[in-house]
């Protein structure tokens, strides 16, 4: 009965991780919650080695939470570097990552009502990008920068913010793989 209510949990976990991804598009830390369903399966059925049951190891769950880690790194790494490197002010690259999370979210919630499912998304990605953008134009404004400048520094942060989520999702699609793989085999 145990690995009936085992697979059962296993299949959740994989299904809640696969959603938990998804809420990256709309800035979310989805990634996070990924090794933490991970954390509660192996408290649940850790793996015995002497009966040879399925469960999950606490190495999985490390390296889930690393896979994490690096995740976050690596977005956060390509929104700032996309605005830097086109001469933006640290304070156009903070209102960069700031307007891409209201952004997203705003934009998700306004398309997702209108197209249920795929209008969220859309509405996420497309907010993130036009609220990196307004960040980093209001960021260059407040400093007095010049137009030209201004629309550089937008169009790198909506690069970097494009590039930062892609980093994401993969680092994610890799987890979802994890723990997969530590859950099934």
């Amino acid at each position: 009965m145990i690995d009936v209510t085992y697979y059962v949990l296993a299949t959740l976990a994989v299904l809640v991780s696969i959603l938990l991804w998804l809420a990256n598009l709309l800035s979310l830390p989805g990634n996070w919650g990924i090794p933490i369903v991970a954390l509660g399966l192996a408290w649940l059925f850790p793996i015995d080695p002497a009966t040879g049951g399925p469960g999950i190891g606490w190495a999985s769950v490390g390296v889930l939470f690393g896979l994490a880690l690096l995740g976050e790194v690596l977005e956060f790494v390509a929104g700032a570097a996309g605005a830097a490197k086109q001469g933006a002010s640290r304070r156009a690259i903070a209102l960069s990552l700031l307007g891409s999370f209201l952004l997203s979210l705003l934009g998700a919630l306004l398309l997702g009502s209108l197209i249920p499912i795929v209008g969220a998304l859309l509405g996420a990605v497309i907010g993130g990008g036009a609220g990196a953008w307004c960040g980093a134009y209001l960021g260059e404004m407040w400093k007095g920068r010049s137009a030209p400048e201004r629309l550089a520094a937008g169009r790198g942060a909506v690069i970097g913010r494009v590039l930062g989520t892609v980093s994401k999702l993969l680092v994610g699609a890799v987890m979802i793989g994890v723990i997969s793989a530590a859950a099934f085999i």
